[in-house]
């Protein structure tokens, strides 16, 4: 393992945010160079050095459970003390080093808690479930846009957990993937022989036979609505009964009880997000991350103060009401937030901007024409992308349509980059629909409109090129 994947894995493990992890990196960028000090820190990151010292001394302040001298070191000379003691770690051969999580979703996680805030609620909740049972499992339920995956993505980045994301839009979603990937996951992390085919409570059981006093095993698995499986036993084969000292924290979307399919014998636990109880929280986690955009996000904020000054609007008053607006729904404001920022809102007011997800949605719709031009080319590529349900290169989406790559280059990349995923796939740039919530929206214009000649357009080209692929 490299020194920078090392020092991520540690970072987690002690708890620092994305600020604070990626200054250390800079700070320690390698074994072998001295450490950055403040000033350049400060330059690299563009902020001041009275900000670095503040990141710097929280990050001491994490490790010093680790390294107690950080605490009792008066004074300058903690980063080297920190360098030094790092440095002793990573060349310990006889203890191996985890990655921090798995790198197929390194990227994903990455990118969920850039801009986390908030939901201590929730972690609070799962850690007295753990905290009062010997082993179980513990659902967090909430619509699409609800901030299911970032609650994860910052578990796992915090305990280091071994994780599962299942993403339909990319076809990671099956028991087989699932196992695999949490297979080689714990035999890395705990180092088991002989283990390559062992099924999931066989994995389990070795675990915890290794775990030590006050230890705990916590498996975070995502999206268990978009699993894809034959009917029968529990989603992705997960287990009734678990040993001791065994959890699994998973998310999903709301379904009726009659499509439960998680049945255990094992103390379980349900947070949904949407219940009235939690609505005071998840108000205020909206209204924190809008203040952190306003204040922090460099791709976003100047834009974002500029639109508010010039409405003269406070700022507590934009972020009430955008909070009001976005109906406790983080997806929203991952979209109308840079849409501001970047002039899309300069004709509207405050009041004038839209109400909720599927609102923004129908607006973005409407506002690029997809109602009066019904047929164009923009829609075409998007219901390629909705009909063919799986990541596909610029090359196939132009090929499906008949028209020139370019063409179709500049709608995936212009027109409709904000909703879309471009994953790499055996080294070629593919294209996929971002979220479950927009791909939600485009199904119901399908319903709405499935007597339209569009869809037995998109279907027939579709089969149509699949054919000629084949003979």
């Amino acid at each position: 393992m490299d020194w920078q994947t090392f020092l991520s894995g540690e970072s987690g493990r002690h708890g620092l945010s994305m600020e604070q992890t990626e200054t250390l990196l800079a700070a320690l960028s390698s074994p072998e160079r001295e450490p950055q000090n403040q000033t350049q820190l400060s330059l690299k990151f563009s902020i001041s050095e009275a900000t670095v010292k503040q990141r710097m001394g929280e990050i001491y302040s994490r490790f010093s459970a680790s390294f107690p001298e950080l605490d009792h070191h008066a004074g300058a000379g903690k980063l080297r003390i920190l360098r030094s003691r790092l440095i002793q770690k990573y060349s310990q051969p006889s203890q191996p080093v985890v990655a921090p999580y798995p790198e197929e979703f390194r990227s994903l996680i990455e990118e969920k808690i850039r801009r986390f805030c908030g939901r201590q609620f929730v972690f609070d909740t799962f850690q007295q479930f753990i905290t009062d049972n010997p082993h179980g499992y513990f659902t967090i339920v909430g619509d699409a846009g609800m901030g299911k995956s970032s609650i994860v993505a910052k578990y796992v980045w915090e305990h280091q957990s071994p994780c599962y994301f299942n993403i339909l839009v990319e076809r990671r979603n099956r028991p087989e993937l699932f196992l695999k990937s949490i297979r080689r996951q714990l035999i890395c992390r705990y180092q088991l022989p002989n283990s390559e085919e062992a099924d999931l409570p066989t994995l389990l059981a070795q675990v915890a036979g290794k775990l030590t006093a006050g230890d705990r095993l916590v498996i975070a698995i995502d999206a268990l609505d978009e699993v894809e499986q034959e009917p029968g036993g529990n989603l992705l084969h997960l287990p009734k009964n678990l040993p001791n000292n065994v959890y699994f924290l998973l998310t999903r979307r709301p379904y009726s009880l009659d499509k439960k399919r998680l049945l255990v014998d094992v103390p379980a636990e349900e947070l949904d997000l949407r219940d009235e109880e939690y609505v005071n929280d998840n108000q205020d986690d909206i209204k924190e991350y809008i203040r952190f955009v306003i204040k922090a996000d460099s791709d976003s904020k100047e834009g974002l103060k500029t639109w508010i000054k010039t409405r003269n609007i406070a700022d507590t008053i934009f972020v009430e009401q955008v909070a009001n607006k976005s109906e406790n729904n983080f997806m929203y404001l991952r979209y109308v937030l840079p849409a501001i920022a970047k002039g899309d809102y300069n004709d509207l007011s405050l009041m004038q901007l839209p109400e909720g997800l599927q609102e923004y949605y129908q607006n973005h719709w409407v506002g690029m024409g997809m109602e009066a031009k019904p047929g164009q080319l923009m829609e075409i590529v998007l219901y390629i992308l909705l009909e063919t349900d799986t990541p596909i290169p610029c090359e196939m989406i132009a090929g499906i349509a008949e028209v020139d790559e370019c063409d179709v280059k500049h709608i995936l990349e212009y027109e409709w980059v904000e909703y879309l995923k471009k994953p790499n796939v055996d080294g070629e740039i593919c294209y996929t629909i971002y979220h479950a919530s927009f791909l939600d929206f485009l199904k119901t214009k399908r319903e709405m409109d499935s007597k339209r000649k569009i869809f037995k357009e998109v279907n027939q080209r579709i089969t149509e090129y699949l054919e000629e692929g084949m003979a």
